[in-house]
Parts: structure tokens; sequence; C-alpha cells
């Protein structure tokens, strides 16, 4: 038992020697003292931990920055691009405005009888049977009840209803309580057309009492006979469909509108002509 413990003894003495000899050496390499190269060992870990959260710190910082300052670019761009569309769509207007009016001048040149005045669609409105719209001119520029309105390509858009100082409705060809005396222009063969409202055919014309025996086909062209109220030949419309009505003995024919009423801005409302 004594001589096991002298051995302990003597291990515990040879590593004590080791160790001194190795810190020795380190502080001679390094410079530091006994109590430094401790210190120095035991905080090396604590140090690099330390590092390693600065690190990740600045590096959140960058981030947060960096978002914040691409966010502000983000919404300035977003506001440039806003204003581009703008511009875009004010140019877009403004060429789809002077369109119509050369149009319009092309279509007086063509009939130096009419007297026009352009109008632009402020409202709409549309039921079972009847479809309006109401523009923004009225009595002070002249429009007066039963005055016709038209595109600026001659296409029939409706008829006026009612005038104020500065507003007048328009009863569009949709709807169904007009009758307009009507052409196919191809063959001459004439009939009386009316909003498709009445016979379930929304969006549609529909050309009755043509003669049994005509020859009707798909997208003639079907224009105003003429009369005191509408000018000669103003467009219609295109046939789309025909058959014989319920009683067999006349023929009808379904029209697509030239005027696309639902889409329409300005329309032209035709105050003169000459319907001799």
């Amino acid at each position: 038992m004594k001589h096991f413990f002298t051995s302990r003894v003597r291990v515990v003495l040879v590593i004590a020697v080791l160790l001194a000899v190795l810190l020795a050496v380190v502080s001679s390499l390094t410079g530091l003292t006994l109590p430094q190269t401790v210190v120095q060992g035991v905080l090396t870990p604590f140090r690099a931990g330390v590092s390693k959260l600065v690190d990740k710190s600045q590096q959140l910082y960058d981030y947060i920055f960096s978002y914040e300052s691409l966010k502000a670019e983000n919404e300035v761009l977003k506001e440039q691009l806003a204003a581009i569309e703008d511009e875009a769509r004010d140019a877009y207007a403004i060429k789809q405005e002077n369109e119509r009016l050369r149009a319009a001048l092309e279509l007086v040149n063509t009939n130096e009888d009419y007297k026009l005045v352009d109008a632009y669609i402020i409202s709409t409105s549309s039921a079972d049977w009847s479809n309006t719209f109401t523009i923004n001119r009225g009595s002070n520029v002249g429009i007066q009840v039963g005055m016709c309105a038209i595109t600026a390509y001659g296409e029939l858009a409706g008829l006026v209803s009612e005038v104020g100082v500065n507003y007048a409705v328009v009863k569009s060809v949709l709807d169904s309580s007009l009758e307009i005396s009507a052409t196919i222009a191809a063959s001459g063969h004439s009939g009386m057309v009316q909003g498709g409202y009445a016979s379930g055919l929304d969006g549609l014309l529909r050309m009755n009492y043509l003669p049994s025996g005509a020859t009707i086909r798909n997208h003639d062209q079907v224009v105003t006979t003429g009369s005191t109220v509408y000018p000669r030949n103003l467009v219609l419309g295109h046939v789309v469909d025909a058959g014989f009505d319920d009683t067999g003995v006349a023929k009808y024919a379904l029209l697509q509108p030239a005027a696309d009423v639902r889409s329409l801005e300005q329309v032209f409302i035709v105050t003169e002509y000459n319907n001799g």
C-alpha cells in the first residue's frame, strides 16, 4: 500500500513538472506570463463566440438597412411607373379623340348638309326593355328631343329623348322602344329595326317585316332608309342570323350593332341635315 502511494505521488510530480515546462515554453514563445497564459486560454473561446456574435449583428444591421433602402427605392419606382402609366393613358385618350375628330370631319366633308355637336357620355342606364345614356351637352348648344346621335364613323348610336340645359338623355339603338326604318344595303330589302331586348336578344338588333323571298346573307350591312328623324345611310349593323318570324310569312334578321354602345365615350348629335 505504501509502495502504491509513493508511485502515485511520483506520477503527479512528473505531470506537474511537465506542465511547468510546457507553460514555461508557451510563456517564452508568446511573451505572456503564466497567469496571462492561463487567462488567455480560458477567455479565448469566449472571445471567439463574442466575435461571431458581433459579426452576425453587423450582418443583420446591414440587411435591415439594405431592406429599408430597397423598400424606399421600390416605392419611388412604383410612383414613377404610375406617373408613366397615367401619361400613357392620357396620350392614348388624346390619340383616340383626335382619330374620332378626324373621322367626324371626314363625315361632314362627305355629308356637307350635316351639322354636328360633339358630346361625351357621362352615364349609362340599362333595364330589361330600355337602354339609354346621358351626354354632357344640352339645349344651350341647340340639342333638341328627336335628334339622332351618331359615332364619328357614321354609325347610328341612338335618339335624343330628353334634354336639359347642359345635358341630354339618348335612347340607344339597343332600346326596344325605338323602331327604325332600315334597308339591307346589298339587296335593297327594307324592314324595321329595334333593340333585341324584347326578343330576349340582349346586345343585338332585330330587323322585322322582311319579305319572305328576301335573300339575306351574314355580314350584309344594314343602313337607315332615311326620314325626318334619321339621315339616310347611317350604319345600323351587320347581319349575323336570319329566319322566318312566327307567322311564317315574313322574315327577320338579327344584327350586330355597328356602334358598340356599351363602350362608347363620345358621340355626335346631328342638329341639322338635308332629308330631301
